[in-house]
């Protein structure tokens, strides 16, 4: 006959007992977490895969953050290069009523006076400030890029448009500089706008001459600010181009997460049941077991 000592009964049944309670936690941490994996030991080629997803993910969420940025200062650049061809198209439309030689003096100073304002507005656009509160179309400049001193506006910006990394070896401009959208022929806005206020405020011949040699360099000008808008709106698409990639890659990444440390949810808790009612079985054995004068009787 066989002898089974009361603490070597109670030992196995704990033992037991125990370790289908770790796997049923096990199970339920699964559950709860949506992870396979509790440790790098369970499966160390999955860990090690995991741990790349997760690198990947830091550095998407890093480009995403320059991207948003990017975003936004194209926008700005966007918006005021927008109210900058409002302000041509007005001063062309200023500037053929300015032409006509019926036009009063007083009313071709009041053209002057009006296309002045158009000025100062524009002077205000080309010292806009980024998200970040730099000079927006003043390539790496510090302060506002156009000075005006004496009547006189002048370009102090330096360098290109700060470039912004998009991650996967893609990156883009975020804004233009002045030069970029204000000059051209040897000239720029400014000049051609103060020369034309100078010469309708003359009045008379002087005034009709000025709004007529201002047309063709104002078509000049606008078709330069449009191209930039072109220029600034072909990078803002750009850029959602990558966004959109990006997001296809962050999906990737999270279906491969699941594939390869997600557990199987439905089959995890089909197999918790399971093992949960062989718990309850084995702890209502061993409360029978452990009543019964015959295992006393054993000892």
């Amino acid at each position: 006959m066989v002898t089974v000592s009361t603490s070597a009964f109670y030992g196995r049944a704990n033992q037991q007992m125990g370790s289908l309670r770790a796997r049923a936690e096990a199970m339920q941490e699964q559950i709860g977490t949506g992870k396979r994996l509790s440790r790098s030991s369970d499966d160390p080629a999955a860990a090690s895969r995991l741990r790349s997803l997760d690198r990947r993910e830091r550095l998407s969420k890093v480009d995403q953050g320059n991207s948003d940025r990017a975003t936004t200062d194209l926008k700005l650049a966007d918006n005021a290069v927008s109210s900058m061809a409002d302000i041509v198209i007005r001063a062309k439309e200023l500037t053929l009523q300015a032409r006509t030689t019926v036009m009063s003096d007083a009313g071709q100073k009041a053209i002057a006076t009006e296309i002045t304002a158009l000025r100062s507005e524009l002077l205000s656009l080309a010292n806009a400030r980024d998200a970040a509160g730099h000079a927006l179309f003043g390539g790496e400049a510090a302060g506002d890029p156009y000075v005006e001193t004496a009547g006189v506006v002048s370009y102090g910006g330096v360098g290109t448009a700060p470039q912004t990394d998009l991650g996967d070896g893609q990156s883009v401009q975020r804004s233009m500089t002045g030069p970029d959208i204000l000059s051209f022929g040897g000239t720029d806005l400014f000049e051609v706008l103060g020369t034309l206020a100078a010469g309708l405020a003359s009045g008379g011949a002087t005034a009709t001459g000025a709004a007529a040699d201002a047309l063709g360099l104002l078509d000049a000008g606008l078709e330069k600010v449009t191209t930039a808008q072109t220029v600034i709106g072909t990078r803002q698409a750009w850029v959602e181009t990558i966004d959109d990639r990006r997001t296809v890659t962050t999906e990737l990444i999270t279906d491969e997460r699941i594939n390869v440390g997600g557990a199987d949810l439905a089959g995890t808790i089909t197999r918790l049941k399971e093992l949960t009612t062989v718990l309850e079985a084995s702890q209502a054995s061993f409360v029978r077991l452990s009543g019964i004068s015959l295992f006393n009787q054993l000892n």
